[in-house]
């Protein structure tokens, strides 16, 4: 791997990496036969990593430590001690972070392993004296997420404020949630993929592992730098280890690459790391570095349509929602011939949405005119109308547009069709009454393009892309006319998110004083 410059002392180094929205493919990416459509978010997770100097050095000679906190909750900071002199090249042991703790502290096992391995591949690429000359006393390390990905609900409440896009912009950046890490309800946008993600990859960055351009060439698994692949899969591994099995990887593939068309990697390439209590002198380069060809993987550059826009919300249904994936595999297994029909089916629906939409973005570049034509019209009227209005005259120059936005319509309900189907087979609530209720009410909405559930559904949120006509007063925006109906929705409580689709493309640097209210908070 190639080497960066040393990172200034008066300059931290800053990286953030993005949420996820599964569009399409719920279930179905766990197999590497089926490719997902993952969207990332404008919602990010930043990790702010600065040397400690020596005026506040730790206490013995010598020693090295590391401070990581998330000053979004209650109690949640660790104190890590590293040590070179062991047989292992490296070993991480978190320590009391003072005196009076008496040994009783909070664990975070995310962040331990993302330590104490990302160290230990550090000593394998860069040797254990470099490794150590850039660590120096120590880090300092704050990270925290942004407001989406947990809920605001009892925010908005403390400050008597609707759950609407305008309140929740109110809020200050990096909002304090008032509990503890256990006790958050998160919003389902990946924040332990993101929180893993831009953690590894400012590691990798500050300790000269990976180049300080690693970040800056963007795209799939064909154009994306070395640095970036390495990354990636990097926390792949500890995302997986932390959770105790191998998942099927979109999240932290949308955090380092941004949205995509992904098709998962087989489990068997990290497996042989996968036991904890693992010997720590097991290597871990040949396994991890991006010319491991069993890293068999692909991300290939997706974009929702020029003039749409995401809107996500975080459903409140008052109910747990239950083990959906073990319940639908162990449904699968039992009736594998009828699965594979069935998922045969999802995923033919699923590509052809993927097509559809990359199409709208193509037609977009060819007749751009006709294509804002064609989106200001749509934004007027509820999609049973598009078809209906196809044959008039008025629609020559736009007609192929509004015929690409109504397959998006059309293969998006039937997507939701069959997984409700699919739900109804393996007796889960993919798509619950509630959801489909509100979802219907949704789509019925002029302006609306589709909807869904995101992932393996539940109680938990709603995804919608509906037109966002350029030179449009913000009043008559199918968004607002989205946002009224949320708001004075009976069946569920329903509260808006602010995540878009993220125009930057995954993992990247930034600069501090650039992010409102990061500086702020980290100097807290």
């Amino acid at each position: 791997m190639s080497l960066s410059s040393p990172p200034s002392s008066s300059s931290p180094t800053v990286v953030s990496s993005s949420g996820k929205v599964l569009l399409a493919g719920g279930y179905l990416v766990l197999d590497p036969a089926y490719p997902g459509v993952v969207v990332s978010t404008s919602s990010r997770f930043y990790t702010v990593l600065d040397a400690i100097s020596k005026s506040t050095a730790p206490r013995a000679e010598g020693q090295i430590q590391i401070r990581v906190r998330s000053p979004q909750f209650r109690d949640a900071s660790w104190l890590y001690s590293v040590d070179f002199t062991g047989p292992d090249g490296v070993h991480v042991e978190q320590v009391p972070a003072n005196s009076e703790s008496n040994g009783a502290t909070t664990k975070n096992k995310f962040v331990h392993l993302a330590l104490q391995r990302t160290l230990a591949l550090s000593v394998e690429l860069v040797g254990a004296g470099a490794l150590q000359n850039t660590l120096g006393c120590g880090l300092d390390i704050t990270i925290v997420g942004d407001n989406d990905f947990y809920s605001q609900r009892a925010q908005l409440t403390a400050q008597n404020l609707p759950p609407t896009l305008e309140s929740l912009s109110k809020l200050p950046p990096f909002n304090k949630t008032g509990v503890t890490l256990s006790d958050v309800h998160k919003t389902g946008l990946g924040s332990s993929a993101v929180l893993i993600t831009s953690l590894v990859s400012s590691l990798l960055l500050h300790l000269k592992v990976i180049s300080s351009d690693s970040f800056a060439t963007e795209g799939g698994t064909e154009t994306a730098s070395e640095g970036r692949k390495l990354a990636h899969n990097l926390s792949q591994y500890i995302h997986c280890l932390a959770q105790g099995k191998v998942g099927s990887g979109f999240d932290v593939s949308a955090a380092a690459f941004g949205s995509q068309l992904y098709t998962r990697f087989n489990p068997s390439v990290i497996q042989p790391l996968m036991n904890d209590a693992a010997d720590s002198r097991q290597p871990l380069a040949p396994i991890i570095l991006p010319s491991n060809k069993a890293w068999d993987y692909r991300v290939e550059p997706f974009t929702l349509p020029p003039y749409t826009r995401l809107m996500l919300a975080d459903v409140d249904a008052g109910s747990d929602t239950p083990s959906l994936v073990g319940k639908v595999l162990k449904w699968r297994k039992e009736n594998s011939a009828d699965a594979k029909t069935r998922w045969d089916e999802l995923d033919g629906l699923n590509q052809k949405l993927s097509r559809v939409l990359l199409r709208l973005s193509d037609e977009e570049a060819k007749s751009p005119e006709a294509y804002r034509k064609a989106v200001k019209y749509i934004s007027t009227v509820q999609s049973v109308q598009w078809l209906a209005d196809l044959n008039d005259e008025k629609f020559n120059d736009f007609r192929r547009v509004i015929e690409a936005f109504v397959e998006v319509n059309q293969t998006s309900e039937e997507i939701r069709a069959k997984m409700r189907e699919m739900g109804k087979l393996a007796d889960v609530p993919i798509e619950p009454s509630e959801q489909t209720a509100l979802l219907d009410a949704c789509v019925s909405v002029a302006g609306v393009i589709g909807g869904g559930v995101p992932g393996a559904g539940g109680y938990d949120a709603i995804w919608l892309l509906v037109c966002d006509p350029p030179n449009c007063p913000s009043e008559e925006l199918p968004a607002s006319s989205i946002e009224r109906l949320w708001s004075t929705y009976k069946g569920l409580d329903v509260s808006p998110l602010l995540a878009t689709e993220s125009v930057a493309k995954g993992v990247r640097v930034e600069k501090i004083d650039e992010v409102p209210g990061l500086a702020a908070i980290v100097r807290e």
